[in-house]
Parts: C-alpha cells; sequence; structure tokens
C-alpha cells in the first residue's frame, strides 16, 4: 500500500552554495518521496509544502514526469547519495505559474525542462560542455525531482514544448533523446552509411538511439531480448535486429556487415555486454557508453582494442545544444519519445517495478 504522511520539502538548489528556499506554509501540493534508501518500495507519496521560485527560477506545475534509471539509484543511493527526503525525477514537462525576476512570458507557457542544473560560467559551460559542468548537478539525482506536483527550476533550463507534443511524450524527451543525440553526434561523430550497434532496443537511450542513427542515415543494428521488442525496433527504424538473449548474438552483428563489424556501438548495459561489444567492432570502430546497468566492471583484451585501432568513447548526457537539437526534431516530427506506459504519480511504485521488470519499450510516464 502507497503511505500517506504530511511532512516538509527539501530545497530545489542551483547550487550547493545557494540559502535555503523559502516555502509557503499555507500551501501544499502531493509528491512522491523517499526517506531512506532502497527499491521501489521506499517510495511514498505525501502532502509536502509547494516550493516557491528563488531568484532566476521558475515554478511550473508538472504535468508529466517521466522514469529513468537514474531514479532508481538515486533511491538505492548508488552513484547519487542525495540528501534525505528526497523527491525523485530527472524528466518533466508542464506549465509555467511563475517566475523570479526572469522571462514573464513564461508565464502561462507550456514548458519541457532541461534537467542537467549547470553553473552556465565556468570554463567548461563557456564552450558549451554543460553536461560536464564543474559544478553540475542533476534534477532528481542531486537535486529535489519530478515526482510530483510542482517543482522549482532555473528559468534557463526551461524550453517551450513543441506544439505537436502532448505532456507526456515532451516529458519522455529530455534525458534520454539528448543523451542519445549526444553519444551520436559529438562523441561517436557518426557519418551516414555507417552501420551503428544500438544495444538495448527497448531501453529510453536505445529507442531514441535508433530513430536518431536512422534519421542521420546509418544502417542500424539493434538488440534485444524479445521477439516483440525485437519487431518494434524494427519499426522505429532498425534495418536488422538480433536477440542477445541467445548464444551467438555477436556472431549475428559481424554476419550482418559481412564480417567487417560496425562502425559504432551504443552501450548502456555495462558489464554484460562490454567485452563483446567491443568484438563486434570494425576496425577504427567507436564504442560509446553511456551507462552500467548490468554493472560497471568489464575485463576487455586490449591487444584486440588496439591492434584494430578501435575506441571507447565515455558520455553522460547531453548538452544544451543537444537538448535544443532534439526539440526540433520533434517540432519537426522527424523523432518521436515512444510512451509504453502512463501511470497516477501515486502509482510511482509500480512503474519503477515494470521499468525493472525489463518488459516496456520506450518511456513509462507518470502523471500527477
Amino acid at each position: 500500500m502507497v503511505r500517506e504522511t504530511s511532512a516538509s520539502q527539501g530545497n530545489f538548489q542551483e547550487k550547493a552554495s545557494m540559502a535555503p528556499m523559502m516555502q509557503s506554509k499555507e500551501s501544499t501540493m502531493k509528491a512522491m518521496r523517499f526517506h531512506e534508501f532502497g527499491g521501489p518500495e521506499v517510495l511514498c507519496y505525501e502532502d509536502v509544502p509547494k516550493p516557491v521560485p528563488e531568484f532566476g527560477q521558475a515554478l511550473v506545475r508538472v504535468k508529466a514526469a517521466s522514469i529513468n534509471r537514474i531514479d532508481i539509484w538515486a533511491e538505492k543511493g548508488i552513484y547519487y547519495k542525495p540528501s534525505l527526503p528526497h523527491i525523485p525525477g530527472s524528466d518533466a514537462a508542464g506549465v509555467v505559474e511563475e517566475v523570479n525576476a526572469g522571462d514573464e512570458s513564461f508565464i502561462g507557457g507550456k514548458v519541457i525542462v532541461y534537467p542537467t542544473l549547470a553553473c552556465f560560467h565556468c570554463r567548461l559551460c563557456i564552450e558549451g560542455s554543460h553536461n560536464l559542468c564543474t559544478n553540475r548537478k542533476t534534477l532528481g539525482a542531486h537535486v529535489n525531482g519530478s515526482y510530483s506536483e510542482y517543482i522549482t527550476v532555473p528559468i534557463k533550463n526551461l524550453m517551450r514544448m513543441p506544439e505537436a507534443l502532448k505532456f507526456e511524450e515532451a516529458a519522455a524527451l529530455p534525458l534520454t533523446f539528448t543523451t542519445a543525440y549526444h553519444m551520436l553526434v559529438d562523441r561517436a561523430k557518426l557519418q551516414p552509411h555507417e552501420t551503428v550497434l544500438v544495444l538495448g532496443a527497448g531501453s529510453g537511450v536505445g529507442s531514441a538511439a535508433i530513430q536518431i542513427a536512422s534519421l542521420l542515415g546509418a544502417n542500424v543494428i539493434a538488440t534485444s531480448s524479445t521477439e516483440e521488442k525485437l519487431r518494434k525496433a524494427q519499426r522505429i527504424g532498425a534495418d536488422v535486429a538480433v536477440n542477445y538473449a541467445e548464444e551467438g548474438w555477436v556472431d549475428e552483428v559481424m554476419a550482418a556487415t559481412n564480417n567487417k563489424g560496425v562502425d559504432v556501438v551504443i552501450d548502456h548495459i555495462g558489464a554484460a555486454t562490454f567485452a563483446k561489444s567491443i568484438k563486434c567492432l570494425a576496425k577504427n570502430g567507436r564504442l560509446v557508453t553511456c551507462g552500467v546497468t548490468s554493472g560497471n566492471e568489464a575485463t576487455i583484451d586490449i591487444r584486440e582494442l588496439f591492434s584494430s585501432q578501435r575506441s571507447i568513447l565515455g558520455s553522460v548526457q547531453g548538452t544544451m545544444k543537444d537538448f535544443i537539437a532534439v526539440a526540433k526534431l520533434a517540432a519537426d516530427g522527424k523523432i518521436k519519445p515512444l510512451l509504453d506506459s502512463v501511470y497516477p504519480l501515486r502509482d510511482a511504485r509500480k512503474a519503477q517495478e515494470r521499468l525493472l521488470s525489463r518488459q516496456s519499450f520506450g518511456k513509462i510516464v507518470l502523471v500527477p
């Protein structure tokens, strides 16, 4: 059962040095948050004070929030250890209700939130690498997130929502599509007619990468664990679909490339696939990794790596430029966030359990 309590809400901070946020004692909201680390069972549906925007922030009424693995990691205290109690959720789409010393034309407007909270003034930010900002925080991982009726975020992190999208679709766009775009365009520098291997086609990053790679003119090989997911992968742009649950899937990938290998691998799975991903690479091939859902330690054959002049590239989230690019592609109808399912906010536990079951294809969305 979902527990309902009343408690105070933590602060949304752009920087750790900012003073605690003022909160209205007269107004409350519903939120899903946790008071101890653990699995989905630690989430509690609670009444908490509605936040008040600080200088340079906006108050956004959340219309939809999508679920990401980063939410699970924050709850478990893995890779991220937020202060407790904490509200997870990196992705949000909604309506601006108030701004504090900013562009008031945003008020009443539909917006998507860029989840990387960068300082915008360090050297890396000035160079455009907001995802590598020295003071970077991520909404829902380091500060309270979007599993709530309202959030406060820096006004500079807002983008007007494309009219072509519904709130649920818009909420499924920021983290995964921006990450996939950054991996393919900025890190791998994918070229038309190259071949891309996308692992985990049913995931948010996987389904986004298939669409973006196909749009860029690449040949796409996608892997997944069920025939149903493989069929869906082909419907969104995969040219070849391979079941990685079966022995010999690497041989299938090689056969599909006439034993040349693929030019780029998009791997967010980690330990379970990493060594095999390298084996799938052609000479001068690039493996781009952004996640470790199966573990963060892998053993590789170093000679196999250098003798074919292959590269391993790390990638984290995406820049503001990437965010703008994917929003434009969505506005033009060239990419489309895929919705697996939509749950009411109070059922966030069930929604996360579906993600962990690995039965989903595309994004799982919460609606307050």
